[in-house]
């Protein structure tokens, strides 16, 4: 029985155990307004491999999740802010790239379908008045200036209600952000300026190990092993020496925990800048000889960050190959929630990736992975099911993140 049948099976004996789970750890934590993660499937073991706070592809979730999204926006703006009419959708800056046009256009319409007034919106000002970018499918959106009025945000003419941001916050935007008390979710202070990822496998780890002795299954088959690799340089041959070592002690503790959990495959690590995003500064390794040993090529990869800073922190993350798929080529199901709902998934799928790779680069394609269909029957779609749990559990660490950070969740009910 593959691990996904294994799991999917455990969640239906104890389905009210771990819906009682589930909202008990809900208790007291306030909420980012949407997430996803991408999950890696190696038929004998389930994890996420990165979580995100500011979802980049609402387009690329299946139609039937973007029209239950609608009333999922819906309720939780109306759950958790008193009258929130006028929005603004705080977008990437980006101008030259039409896929991510299409995911703001995809959350501009979901939010207007739910009843609301959503303008995107940069801090800066064009020469027009507005931008209209193109998108990947055809159409178009128009970019309006915002600005600060005292303490509040102005758009087209409009106070905003509400600052919804799909801009990660690579970079600072402290001028914008100073003494603001529009609220903005998912909080500024959640942005990759000021987040590192190990915060969060480490509390994903935790709760995974909670839920796995819910269920009955052996916590490893679920969790990501990860560790945190400090003062890294590049540049510096004796810091490459270090994270050299580093990997080989690493992937030693990860064979010793794979004898007890029945995972067969030789152990691998991925490599990653821990304030990343967008697949930058990501590699793999097998030893730390593969470290000592990079070309320049890899070099350059490790130096690239979103936004052109350095990368001063890593993650040493175990790799997991990904095995699902439709058509013969390697897959991962990334699964997007808005609130602690699940609204939406998709497998990504690439034909010039293998398994073990990353497939969060140009040339993927998204095929049809719908959380829909939990509503019409959960016992005939254990797929989604075993997902959906992985970012459930997932969405909780990254709320149990954003309550030890500290990150200012004003006007939040």
């Amino acid at each position: 029985m593959s691990i996904h049948d294994q799991v999917h099976t455990k969640i239906l004996k104890s389905k009210s155990d771990v819906d009682d789970w589930f909202k008990e750890k809900r208790v007291g934590l306030k909420f980012p307004l949407y997430s996803s993660f991408d999950i890696r499937d190696s038929g004998c073991k389930i994890a996420p491999v990165d979580a995100n706070l500011y979802p980049a592809g609402f387009n690329n979730i299946c139609l039937t999740d973007q029209d239950s999204a609608v009333d999922l926006m819906k309720t939780f703006l109306t759950d958790h802010y008193e009258d929130v009419k006028t929005v603004m959708l705080f977008t990437e800056e980006h101008t030259g790239n039409p896929y991510y046009a299409d995911n703001a256009r995809a959350i501009k319409t979901i939010l207007e379908r739910a009843g609301f007034d959503a303008q995107i919106a940069w801090p800066r000002k064009f020469e027009s008045g507005s931008l209209t970018l193109e998108t990947a499918s055809g159409a178009t959106i128009d970019v309006q200036e915002a600005h600060r009025e005292g303490a509040g945000v102005m758009v087209n003419g409009k106070a905003i209600d509400l600052v919804i941001s799909n801009n990660d916050f690579t970079q600072k935007y402290d001028e914008f952000m100073e003494g603001l008390e529009t609220p903005v979710n998912p909080p500024y202070q959640l942005g990759w300026h000021n987040r590192r990822k190990d915060k969060f496998f480490t509390l994903y780890n935790e709760l995974v190990g909670e839920f796995s002795q819910l269920i009955g299954l052996t916590p490893c088959l679920l969790r990501i092993f990860t560790e945190t690799h400090n003062d890294f340089d590049i540049n510096d041959e004796e810091s490459r020496k270090k994270l050299a070592l580093h990997v080989d002690e690493f992937l030693d503790r990860i064979r010793g925990n794979y004898s007890h959990c029945s995972v067969q495959y030789e152990p691998y690590v991925y490599i990653k800048n821990s304030a990343g995003t967008y697949g930058l500064g990501v590699t793999t390794a097998r030893s730390g000889k593969d470290v000592e040993e990079w070309n320049n090529k890899t070099r350059k990869k490790m130096k690239a960050a979103k936004g052109g800073g350095g990368i001063q922190q890593v993650i040493l993350q175990e790799g997991v190959p990904t095995e699902v798929s439709e058509s013969g080529n390697a897959a991962e199901p990334v699964i997007y929630m808005l609130g602690c709902q699940l609204a939406g998934g998709f497998l990504r799928t690439h034909d010039k990736k293998g398994a073990t790779e990353s497939l969060n680069s140009p040339g993927a394609v998204y095929k049809r992975l719908c959380v829909s269909d939990l509503n019409v029957s959960v016992e005939g779609n254990p797929l989604e099911n075993v997902y959906g749990w992985i970012a459930k559990i997932g969405f909780l660490a990254l709320a149990r993140e954003a309550r030890e950070m500290n990150a200012d969740f004003s006007t939040y009910r």
